[in-house]
């Protein structure tokens, strides 16, 4: 018999908070951010194969186009020629998350592609060359290697784990238009942000609450401008009952409430599944 599949769990991010903060000579925006992993996401089956073939299903995968255009294909690329391997395998890629949302699926999906074909391949379980290969994919693919709460700055390399995050229950939801970050970015007015420190040791979810309060997501108002029913959606989270904080995640479209408990989020999904059947909504867990 075969060997069963390994399966590698790729987790939708959220940014609690984002901040544009300036604008490199190479044309990447600095960020700070703290951002948290979920319990909703993509699933990878990796199994062996004489060649790389990259499948895809699940209700997200027609958003796709070409597999091989995929960051998981050019994930296995870079790590088979870091390493001066070939790249072999069977990668079958559960697409769960809308595709350009702002909730790092595709970083996710390279991220995960890594830390499974290490597995596969039997390579050395080194953070450093999967760090330097996951910068060279994308801003978000350092931080979703982590996949617990971390503060991000620069361009999304530096990195510090806030394991003091209490427990938040969230609500994920997205109007199904696709916001690609470039355009969010070519639309993006918005005066660069003073850089901010790190938030000191806090205990309850309402100290955490108000620190994020204070903060926002600078990419807000450019993401309306490309996708106006986002503002729709901000609005429908800000009435469900016991939502402490709205906002837009990333560069959209799509946004989350912050619940007190799994009861209070899963009665705000239920509500917005109801009002909104055209939307695409789920509750989520915070992975630690």
């Amino acid at each position: 018999m075969p060997p069963s599949p390994l399966h590698i769990f790729a987790p939708a991010k959220l940014n609690l908070f984002l901040h544009v903060t300036g604008k490199r000579t190479d044309g990447y925006h600095t960020l700070q951010s703290l951002m948290v992993f979920t319990d909703a996401g993509d699933e990878l089956a990796l199994s062996p194969h004489d060649r790389l073939q990259i499948e895809t299903e699940g209700p997200f995968a027609a958003q796709l186009g070409n597999p091989e255009d995929n960051l998981v294909c050019k994930a296995a690329a870079l790590l088979a020629a870091h390493y001066k391997i070939s790249p072999r395998g069977k990668i079958r890629l559960t697409k769960n998350l809308p595709v350009a949302s702002g909730i790092g699926g595709g970083s996710a999906d390279a991220a995960a592609a890594l830390k499974g074909l290490v597995k596969l391949w039997n390579l050395p379980e080194e953070p450093a060359p999967l760090l330097q290969i996951a910068q060279k994919l994308g801003a978000d693919v350092p931080a979703c290697l982590h996949q617990k709460p971390l503060w991000a700055e620069g361009i999304g390399e530096k990195i510090t784990p806030l394991p003091e995050l209490p427990d938040l229950h969230f609500v994920l939801a997205n109007p199904l238009v696709p916001t690609p970050t470039p355009q969010v970015f070519g639309n993006f007015q918005h005066g660069f942000s003073a850089p901010i420190r790190i938030f000191g040791p806090q205990k309850s979810t309402g100290e955490w609450i108000a620190s994020l309060k204070a903060c926002r997501n600078d990419l807000t108002d450019a993401a309306i401008t490309v996708t106006p029913a986002i503002r729709g959606v901000l609005a429908a989270l800000a009435a469900t009952p016991g939502c402490l904080l709205h906002r837009l995640s990333g560069s959209g479209a799509t946004c989350f409430g912050i619940y007190d408990s799994a009861e209070l989020a899963q009665a705000a999904a239920s509500m917005l599944k109801r009002n909104h059947k055209d939307w695409w909504v789920t509750q989520a867990g915070m992975l630690r």
